[in-house]
């Protein structure tokens, strides 16, 4: 499975590309961020973010796009910006029909350290391991993408398993009488309710 990560941001977008399988060893097939210029109007900004994934999945053909998920910061600002990069990054994805995911930063620190509490220098150090790294990359939202490429590598599998569990669950037809654990109904036993049936006469002593 080869997986790109992305770490959406408006001035700096992370972008890793991590190939692998959970259980074995991951390998980094590239690394890098997309940046745009501060002073450039925002339709600009999103058009350079969006041939630089162009650029990405041109070059490495994923299987799959992991890409962070936003959430609610008090600047707003910085939000906005983050969410429409992370919207670019899911259309050139979409477009070529490539599967996109999307992680929360806690699922990732928490596939990658243990810690879904973890500071970005131990993302970077963890990731740095894994990976069999010199360093950690640079900046820190490079390291991120790889980590967001990790995560979904890892939990790629278990995700299948119960979107197939799900799938299964709501299959048409699907008996949904099905007898508790351990009791059996007889065949041909006698479905009649209780109410209906004919009450016995009890005869009490001849006197």
């Amino acid at each position: 499975m080869r997986v790109l990560g992305v770490d959406p941001g408006l001035t700096r977008c992370g972008v890793g590309v991590v190939e692998g399988v959970a259980g074995r060893p991951l390998t980094m097939i590239g690394v890098g961020v997309v940046r745009t210029p501060t002073d450039a109007e925002l339709g600009d900004r999103l058009v350079a973010i969006e041939r630089g994934m162009e650029q990405w999945l041109d070059e490495h053909s994923p299987d799959h796009v992991a890409v962070e998920r936003v959430f609610a910061q008090h600047n707003v600002r910085t939000v906005m910006g983050t969410a429409q990069a992370s919207a670019v990054a899911m259309l050139c994805a979409a477009r070529r029909g490539i599967p996109v995911a999307l992680h929360t930063p806690s699922e990732v620190k928490a596939a990658v350290t243990g810690s879904g509490r973890a500071e970005k220098a131990q993302v970077g150090a963890m990731v740095t391991r894994l990976l069999r790294l010199d360093a950690p990359p640079k900046p820190a939202d490079a390291a991120d993408a790889l980590a967001l490429a990790i995560c979904h590598i890892w939990r790629a599998p278990a995700q299948n398993r119960l979107q197939q569990a799900v799938a299964a669950h709501r299959t048409p037809g699907a008996s949904r009488t099905q007898p508790a654990p351990g009791i059996s109904r007889t065949p041909g036993a006698s479905r009649t309710p209780a109410a209906s049936r004919t009450p016995r006469t009890l005869k009490g002593p001849t006197a």
